[in-house]
């Protein structure tokens, strides 16, 4: 019964190899309209990827919501700074950060002096 076994274990790993080595290759060709290298290059240029920003500061009136971005700005200024109306605030909005680690990293240093800080990532205009 062991020989029997064995024997048709070999025969199993011979018919195995026997397929494995007549495998067939081939090669693939691709074609495509010269049109979408084109489309590649301009989603390249348009800002289609994820960005994070912190929120430092937000007010209905205009006027305190510069004052606290040149205060910001005096404090720290590695990162770019803008005001963002939203109905019915003013933000101050820091940073065009890739990740979200760049963006916690930013984060526990402002921290130090806006302790109401908190990161978001704006929706991207279509």
């Amino acid at each position: 019964m062991k020989l029997k076994n064995k024997n048709f274990a070999l025969i199993i790993i011979g018919f195995g190899l026997t397929v494995s080595l007549h495998a067939q290759q081939g090669v693939v060709n691709v074609s495509q309209d010269s049109d979408i290298d084109k489309l590649l290059e301009y989603k390249k240029d348009i800002k289609t990827s994820k960005v994070y920003k912190i929120q430092v500061y937000q007010s209905i009136d205009i006027d305190n919501a510069q004052r606290e971005k040149e205060n910001f700005l005096n404090a720290y200024d590695e990162w770019p700074t803008e005001i963002i109306w939203n109905t019915p605030n003013y933000k101050v909005w820091v940073g065009n950060f890739a990740t979200r680690l760049e963006a916690d990293r930013a984060l526990v240093k402002i921290k130090k002096n806006y302790m109401y800080a908190n990161i978001l990532q704006p929706k991207t205009e279509k």
